[in-house]
């Protein structure tokens, strides 16, 4: 099991990480979902000993990664494909893995196998391996010593939609024997397919959590993403109308249309500082949920009017 505590990293005046907290239980998969720079690869980062925490802390299996006897045999890690040395074959990866944790040379032969590297791709050199390619040998170092524990960013990256399946057949048949699995990734069709559960973060908060079911429940109606400067004020204003309401980011996600929150505001003399009305799937919720940090340049983009140059 996974378990983030009031995890905090920040590099003097910019927080890539603020005050998160989660828990990645075994047999689920959960999918870690985020735009491009909202704090996913950090969180892993301080998972695997790669980055100090600033505050807060992570544990996997009740120990902190670097107080881990043989950490391969226990957390498989995939955080970036192209740091495998270029210069190795893809078998020489795999030896030198397996000589480290102290496993049988036939292991290396069955994770050659269970990523169809055959013998002729496991001994060219990973400088001339597509990406496809260094995804799956990735893959392979991560499960090489059995571990109970997964964490892959962006492990789909440079797979064609046929690696894609396999990758979701492998990911899935792993959490239903008891493992634990943490997978990030900035695309939400790519995880929502496999995914048990699901943490979306922008600009490293966790803005929404939950299964599939709750999120697209959720995600179903009419609904509103409001912001208070006084939260406890508009969550007492809430109440006494009886407006259930579900805390979203910096602030929540309300049953009601924004009008009446925005009349309920007025009247109490609340400042609401967000106010906009959530509809749509779980595409659109995960979106509003995160649009203050996608790029600004690409909302000016004109639509497309033609064929292709």
């Amino acid at each position: 099991m996974i378990k983030v505590e009031g995890l905090t990293r920040d590099y003097g005046n910019f927080v890539a990480v603020d005050d998160i907290s989660f828990t990645c239980k075994p047999g689920t998969v959960t999918g870690f979902l985020g735009p491009n720079g909202a704090g996913k690869t950090t969180t892993m980062r301080v998972m695997v000993g790669l980055t100090p925490a600033t505050r807060g802390e992570v544990t996997i299996g009740g120990l902190h990664f670097h107080d881990i006897p043989n950490p391969g045999r226990h957390v498989g890690v995939l955080l970036d494909a192209s740091a495998q040395h270029a210069g190795r074959t893809g078998r020489e990866v795999l030896t030198l893995g397996a000589r480290t944790m102290g496993l049988p040379m036939s292991r290396v032969e069955e994770m050659l196998a269970l990523v169809a590297l055959d013998d002729t791709e496991s001994r060219r050199r990973v400088r001339n391996y597509s990406l496809g390619m260094r995804q799956r040998l990735g893959i392979a170092h991560a499960l090489l010593g059995d571990p109970s524990v997964l964490i892959l960013d962006e492990p789909a990256n440079g797979l064609d939609p046929a690696g894609i399946r396999w990758m979701r057949g492998l990911l899935k048949g792993y959490a239903d024997r008891g493992g634990t699995v943490l997978l990030s990734s900035h695309l939400l069709n790519e995880v929502e397919q496999i995914a048990d559960e699901m943490l979306l973060i922008g600009r490293g908060k966790i803005v929404a959590r939950g299964t599939k079911a709750e999120l697209l429940a959720g995600a179903g109606g009419a609904g509103t993403l409001v912001v208070a400067e006084d939260n406890d004020r508009l969550v007492a204003a809430l109440d006494e109308r009886g407006i259930s309401h579900t805390p979203v980011g910096l602030g929540f996600r309300v049953d009601a249309q924004p009008v009446d929150v925005g009349r309920l505001s007025v009247e109490k003399s609340i400042v609401l500082t967000d106010l906009r009305p959530v509809e749509g799937g779980l595409e659109d919720l995960f979106l509003e949920l995160t649009s203050d940090t996608q790029r600004d340049d690409l909302a000016h983009l004109p639509a497309p009017t033609g064929a292709p140059l």
